[in-house]
């Protein structure tokens, strides 16, 4: 394991150019981007079209092979749309494609290489040409969908369901079960009188979250030099841990 061996106000700089990436490329392409967002690497993530919607204390991950990707192609110009509600994570790899309407609630996790679309793009006889008819998919608030799941076209899935590692979601999820297979069924049912713990909770109160990771940051990175991580740099073995 290595540490981070970055000075604190260097680690503070770079989530400042962090920020500031996402507010000058990634803002305007939203109808909407709430506040308190955390985009991880945002160089890595893409977004396109018309009528995308955010909330506050988004949060997505890219990496350099696993974009972030949400996409409108709508019929025509400006239609089409994606909502994606407060306190959502999208992790690498995770796609969001909609040709009508996709909407996603409030905490929703999205794990790594997740596809949801609503739409086939062709249909069978005429690969040129969509399906006429919208499919609109609507996903829940806690919804979890687990690493590689596919959600697909006219689907909802109902609130604090989880889907299993490579699901494939064709028809419609209840509220408070698990699924898995391909199809995806019913495996589980879940007890929402036991609660449920979400990221709503997590980001009740972002300023003193943010306040509180600063706090962690400032603490373990104390002592640490620019030359020591520059250093690191040139020579990475010298970053690994001791026992």
């Amino acid at each position: 394991m290595h540490r981070d061996l970055r000075p604190y106000w260097l680690k503070r700089a770079y989530l400042c150019f962090r920020r500031w990436y996402t507010e000058y490329f990634l803002r305007p392409r939203c109808s909407h981007l709430g506040p308190h967002h955390a985009v991880m690497k945002p160089w890595y993530v893409h977004i396109s079209g018309a009528n995308i919607h955010i909330g506050r204390c988004f949060t997505a991950i890219g990496e350099p092979m696993h974009r972030v990707e949400i996409g409108v192609w709508g019929r025509e110009p400006g239609l089409g749309r994606i909502e994606i509600g407060d306190c959502v994570l999208l992790s690498p790899g995770s796609r969001i494609c909609a040709s009508d309407e996709i909407v996603i609630g409030d905490g929703v996790m999205l794990a790594n290489g997740v596809y949801v679309t609503d739409s086939d793009w062709h249909t069978l006889y005429d690969r040129n040409q969509r399906a006429e008819q919208p499919s609109p998919v609507h996903i829940g608030d806690n919804v979890w969908l687990g690493d590689h799941a596919t959600v697909l076209k006219g689907v909802s899935i109902g609130a604090n369901s989880v889907v299993a590692a490579r699901a494939v979601v064709t028809r419609d999820v209840p509220a408070n079960v698990v699924v898995a297979g391909n199809p995806a069924r019913v495996v589980k049912e879940l007890d929402p009188a036991r609660g449920f713990t979400t990221r709503m909770d997590l980001f009740a109160d972002p300023e003193g979250l943010e306040a509180f990771f600063a706090g962690v940051d400032r603490e373990v990175l104390a002592g640490n030099s620019l030359w020591r991580w520059l250093w690191s740099r040139i020579y990475p073995a010298s970053a690994a841990s001791g026992p």
